[in-house]
């Protein structure tokens, strides 16, 4: 059986070269055709024999997934893709576009276990984890389809990064790689719902990768009816692995807080996330959320904008670095999980 040549690292490559009797450089050959042609079939590789692309092609193939679905924000730019795997599974990725550098986010998982109250990704249910391969391919795949060079990565797209460890830290090091894309660990960050014990995994194997933790609620009783993860990492587990990962990595962690209307956007929990991360030096997202049909008691509706602006002061007066999230791709399915649950129901 054939397998996905973007699966293997470079080192693992030069080995399933060697086996074929190919020099190391014609691994450098066949990424430079890949990451920086956007060449995906060894027919096209010009510079290998015809023997040698030959016996390239029997063992390998490259699986770039298909696009099936392409909107783009008249707004901003901002593109959602809806791509289709070898196993007709579908995940999303989206190109974010700033006057300095295009940043894309990228899936890690089918689905996603997590199954946050306020996201549509986690109410469509988990399939299974992506390959290393399948996480990197969004990448060049976005790059060839809109012509652009994509300089940050954002692990925030479908699925739960931490609960894909190994792949998503391979997939991290292959774009890394200088013989690929070439792009800085510091470029790349990671966002999680909070699994402690693989938050300091990171700090160790990926400490120059940033890290941003999806916290939502200043409290395990808020945390529980939107996270239900929250329910086997509290809160306080969850702030004790942040504390751990900055003292391995000197790193700041940001926490991502989604403002819903009547339910966490209170003076009371501004009050208490400040609480909680004071001292920490912690950068925190505001992000009105976007509405998806309610799963329990919880109506997933947008607070006032007074109330976004007044627990944002709250968090100023106690010295607490945040920002309220500039919202892109407004007039698209930006958020996480819409496309692929249109397009789901509809087939």
């Amino acid at each position: 059986m054939r397998k996905n040549l973007l699966d293997f690292s470079y080192e693992e490559l030069v080995e399933e070269f060697a086996k074929l009797g190919l020099e190391k450089f014609r691994v450098d050959q066949v990424w430079d055709w890949i990451y920086k042609k956007k060449v995906f079939n060894f027919d096209e590789m010009t510079n290998l024999s015809k023997e040698q692309r030959n016996a390239l092609g029997e063992r390998f193939f490259i699986g770039i997934p298909e696009l099936i679905d392409m909107q783009v924000s008249k707004i901003d730019k901002t593109t959602k893709f809806l791509w289709k795997l070898e196993d007709g599974n579908t995940i999303e990725s989206v190109l974010l576009f700033h006057p300095d550098r295009v940043t894309a986010c990228i899936s890690s998982q089918v689905g996603c276990p997590a199954k946050c109250a306020f996201c549509a990704t986690g109410q469509s249910g988990y399939v299974r984890n992506l390959t290393a391969g399948e996480i990197t391919a969004q990448i060049i795949a976005m790059e060839k389809e809109r012509k652009v060079n994509i300089g940050n990565i954002v692990y925030m797209g479908m699925g739960e990064p931490l609960l894909n460890y190994e792949e998503v830290v391979k997939s991290v090091r292959i774009l890394n790689h200088k013989k690929s894309k070439n792009i800085s660990m510091r470029r790349i960050s990671i966002s999680t719902v909070g699994i402690p014990e693989k938050i300091i995994d990171l700090a160790k194997d990926l400490p120059e990768v940033k890290l941003a933790i999806s916290l939502h609620a200043p409290t395990n009783f808020k945390r529980d009816i939107i996270v239900p993860m929250n329910k086997k990492y509290s809160v306080e587990e969850i702030i004790h692995a942040a504390k751990e990962y900055q003292k391995i990595t000197k790193n700041r962690v940001t926490f991502e807080y989604i403002l819903i209307r009547e339910f966490n956007d209170y003076v009371d929990d501004a009050e208490k996330l400040a609480d909680l991360l004071k001292g920490m030096g912690a950068y925190v997202n505001l992000i009105p959320v976007n509405p998806v049909p309610s799963t329990g008691d919880i109506k997933m509706e947008r607070p006032h904008h007074w109330m976004i602006e007044r627990f944002k002061e709250v968090l100023d007066k106690r010295n607490i670095e945040n920002e309220i999230r500039k919202e892109k791709g407004t007039d698209i399915d930006a958020a996480c999980g819409q496309l692929r649950r249109r397009y789901t129901t509809k087939a």
